[in-house]
Parts: C-alpha cells; structure tokens; sequence
C-alpha cells in the first residue's frame, strides 16, 4: 500500500483523485488537505502527495514537502513566476511531477506538436484553441500554454513575444512568428485542446478531448507511484511516459 496525500480533496480534481485510488485498492489515504489546513501532518504520514489546489497554497505545499522530504506530484496550474521558481527550488530536494495535464493522450499531442513543427517549419501558421467548464479559474489552460511553449521552442522563438491571445478590433495582418491562444469557457467541459497548423494549401490540426476527469486522476496516481523513489528533480508527465 502506497500512503497518499490529496491536496485540493474537495475540489473537481481531488474527489476524482480520491475516488480512483480507493477503487484501485492499492492506496491507503494518509490525509485530505484544503486551503486553511496544516499540511504538514498529513504529508509526514504520506508517502506521496498529489496536488490539485490553487496555485498560492500549491506553492506553500511543495516547500512544506521539500521539508518533510516528501515526493510530490502538482497539478495545479497558474502559478505566477515568483511561485514558479518556489516550486522549482523545492525540486532541489525533493522529486516533483509536475505536468500541466496527466492524460497519456495529451502528453503523447504534446510529442504529436514537437514532431509537427518541427518538421512543418515557419511556412505553417500555429493557432491554439482551448476550452473547459465555466468554473476553470486561470486562462489560457496549463495545456495551452504548454503546447504553445513547445512550438516556440521548437522555432527558438520567445513565447511572451510571439503570443497572441485572442484578436479582435483591427490588428492587422498576421505575422509569421505569431502563436495565437485562444480560450473558450462553457458548461461543463471538461477540456478540449486543439492545435491548427495552416500552411500553403492545407490545413493539419491535431486535437485531444478529454470526456472525463478520470483520465487526468489515474495519470496523477500513475505520476505518484513512478515519482516515489526518484531523485530530486522537477520531472514532467512526458518523463513518466518514456516520451522524453
């Protein structure tokens, strides 16, 4: 029995967490943590933790892991870029997934992108679009932002300067390097993410739906048993997949 801690326990994500490690029988549930809860004793008595918070607590969880010496897997997105670093120190201790989606099928459309750039070249325009339930908190998704940071590394281009986040009004012809974002919030979807590539003639796009949370909680449980025992580092879902 692995010993796991759920952060954000009462949210979307950590229910479905919940709910597919007490159906998978080999967890045993070593703490519920939420916001205005002390982490700590939870995490002494974990083996592991998963994190589906809010991007402030989920910073203070990975340095009160990197404490205990605990491994940690984060799903949490939106973090600004003070808590970004935060998080990354703390993988100086300890091991840390930390991925913007845990489904196998986006992880293996994140690979799916860097071999189409790659290949496509600048004559082929990059257009994201993504949408999820109304109640998604940050904008564009971790999985966007993601996708558009491997095309832009891939083109050694900077993201924060080629980005373009939605048009409207005038804002004249597109140009070459751009990386449009687009994102849609309604209903309950659960997340839709679709690449364009349109170049001279033709048109590829390449797009993963994801119809349940379920997929994104059994990649974490996948994520947190792989992580246990792993060296300190900050590894991505691609590293638990053998796709790097």
């Amino acid at each position: 029995m692995i010993r796991l801690a759920v952060v954000g326990a009462k949210g979307r994500m950590g229910r479905a967490v919940l709910e597919q490690a007490l159906r998978a029988g080999d967890w045993e549930i070593a703490g519920e943590i939420d916001q205005g809860d002390p982490p700590k004793p939870a995490l002494a008595r974990s083996d592991v933790a998963i994190d589906f918070s809010a991007h402030a607590f989920s910073t203070l969880i990975a340095e009160a892991s990197a404490e205990e010496g605990k491994p940690l897997v984060v799903g949490t997105t939106g973090h600004f870029p003070e808590e970004a670093s935060r998080v990354r120190r703390a993988g100086e201790r300890i091991p840390i997934v930390w991925a913007p989606n845990f489904s196998t099928g986006v992880n293996l459309l994140f690979y799916l992108v860097r071999k189409a750039t790659a290949v496509l070249g600048g004559e082929f325009d990059s257009e994201i679009v993504e949408a999820h339930h109304r109640g998604k908190r940050d904008a564009p998704s971790g999985t966007a932002r993601r996708l558009a940071e491997i095309i832009a590394e891939v083109r050694g281009l900077s993201l924060e300067q080629v980005a373009r986040h939605g048009r409207s009004g005038e804002p004249g012809p597109r140009k070459p390097e751009e990386i449009g974002i687009h994102a849609i919030r309604a209903g309950q979807i659960v997340g839709l993410h679709t690449v364009l590539f349109g170049g001279p003639g033709e048109v590829l796009e390449l797009t993963h739906r994801a119809e349940t949370r379920d997929t994104f909680a059994l990649g974490a449980l996948r994520a947190a048993r792989w992580v246990v025992g792993k060296p300190p580092g900050v590894y991505s879902m691609e590293d638990v997949l053998g796709l790097t």
